[in-house]
């Protein structure tokens, strides 16, 4: 089929009643939990599976070619007799998170609830026999977090996985004739679909209040344009399912493009929106609320090579960068396969936790500031005030003197000191902006906070 006539069939497909899901309009539980989630700031990501005995990441199957049929037998073998549930949550909401999503399923297809759409899950394929996503989601009720839900839309095990995306050739699988530049263009087998909205409908029924549904693998399938993506997997189909039991539940979807009708939230992966190192988040900003996913090391999973942990001042100058730009940040932690969770990742979750204890009030409830990233740090902002976030640069440099070009000059700065204390600083204000002369200032601190106060809200 020509490229043409691919793009004119899946438009009409979209166009179809019942296909598409035009004019989404959130209720307003939705909404609640939206500025909720805008609010929050600081969630940790948990990458946690039968992968996590390999010590070699989450995609092991797919770097490594896995056949499934031996990769599955990992199952008979995990017993994580050090998992509590309540040590995960309390050290989790003493780092100041919010909210916790954690692998449900991931690109392997291994379920880590107690599902009954398959019998390859925690409860039913391990002699662990326990559902750990039903003990998290109790403690997480308990312990006042929020509890999100990562699910893989693509799978390297199940044969009605097909057509083959990008990523799973090497699994045993059955592989088109021809290969993968003559995979059929088309909607994914229904059976596989049909199974998605099962285990979807599980987990936002079985475990109480659900704060999103994190999506990823939409990207598997890169050989069709963005417009055919909803079609190919079913989107609004699924949306509107998740938003009918659970309308407050946000969806969110790490396909690298712009959001889809029917999505709460946009993600950006190891990137703050608006950069783009990592060649992963090039896509535009929506107004959706945004967040970024970051690794703690360099891996998601579990690997027992990767010690190269960032440092407590690096990942807390991150989470500032990233509430500069109004968007959370959202950590992750990759637990071993005994259920504990490495020691550097705790040292690290309890160092922000500290922090965010001192100076979250410049970060939670805040948006991204009114003045845009510069040379010395981020802003962020609340009604009348404005923190200025003074960030040493690599070779730890402070400066002694800002200019702050602030919107609506108009509008009367009051005072300036920094953030916890009461010492003021000396500020001359013109018509141009700001100019604010600093002292003398402590370059080993991850972050020194300015307090701007205004005579009207900013």
């Amino acid at each position: 089929m020509n490229r043409k006539l691919f793009l004119f069939l899946f438009s009409l497909c979209l166009a179809l009643p019942g296909v598409a899901q035009p004019g989404y309009l959130p209720t307003d539980a939705n909404l609640a939990a939206r500025a909720e989630f805008n609010d929050s700031r600081f969630g940790v990501f948990i990458h946690w599976g039968i992968y996590s005995m390999m010590g070699d990441g989450e995609w092991v199957m797919q770097n490594q070619n896995l056949p499934y049929a031996e990769y599955s037998r990992l199952a008979a073998g995990f017993y994580p007799s050090k998992f509590d549930a309540a040590q995960w949550v309390s050290a989790i909401k003493a780092s100041g998170a919010k909210y916790i999503t954690i692998t449900s399923r991931h690109h392997d297809g291994f379920s880590m609830f107690g599902t009954k759409a398959s019998s390859y899950n925690i409860v039913d394929a391990t002699p662990f026999k326990r559902d750990i996503i039903a003990e998290l989601a109790k403690e997480c009720q308990k312990q006042g977090i929020k509890l999100h839900f990562y699910y893989s839309h693509l799978d390297w095990g199940r044969e009605d996985y097909y057509p083959l995306g990008r990523t799973g050739w090497g699994t045993g699988r059955k592989i088109a004739e021809g290969g993968r530049k003559e995979r059929p263009a088309r909607q994914l087998e229904r059976s596989y679909l049909d199974f998605m909205n099962t285990q979807l409908t599980e987990l936002l029924t079985k475990y109480g209040s659900i704060g999103a549904i994190w999506f990823d693998g939409v990207w598997d399938q890169d050989a069709y344009p963005r417009e055919a993506q909803p079609n190919i997997w079913n989107l609004y189909e699924q949306y509107s399912l998740i938003h009918r039991l659970q309308p407050a539940c946000l969806i969110g979807n790490n396909h690298h493009l712009l959001p889809f009708e029917g999505e709460d939230m946009q993600i950006f992966e190891q990137d703050i929106p608006g950069q783009n190192e990592a060649g992963l988040s090039g896509q535009e900003i929506s107004r959706l609320p945004l967040e970024t996913c970051k690794t703690m090391n360099n891996s998601w999973g579990f690997n027992i090579r990767d010690t190269g942990y960032k440092s407590p001042s690096f990942l807390i100058q991150y989470l500032v960068r990233t509430a500069g730009k109004g968007a959370n940040l959202l950590l992750n932690v990759g637990p071993r396969p005994d259920g504990t969770i490495p020691e550097e990742a705790l040292e690290r979750l309890a160092a922000i936790g500290k922090w965010l204890e001192k100076n979250g009030k410049t970060i939670y409830g805040t948006q991204g500031g009114c003045i845009e990233a510069q040379e010395w740090g981020v802003t962020t902002q609340r009604g009348k005030t404005l923190y200025v976030h003074l960030l040493p640069t690599a070779d730890n440099a402070l400066p002694r003197n800002i200019q702050l070009a602030i919107p609506k000059s108009a509008n009367r700065l009051k005072s300036v000191g920094f953030f916890g204390t009461k010492q003021k600083v000396s500020f001359k204000q013109t018509k141009e902006g700001v100019s604010i002369t600093l002292p003398e200032l402590d370059a080993a601190a991850p972050d020194v906070i300015l307090e701007l106060s205004f005579a009207k809200e900013l």
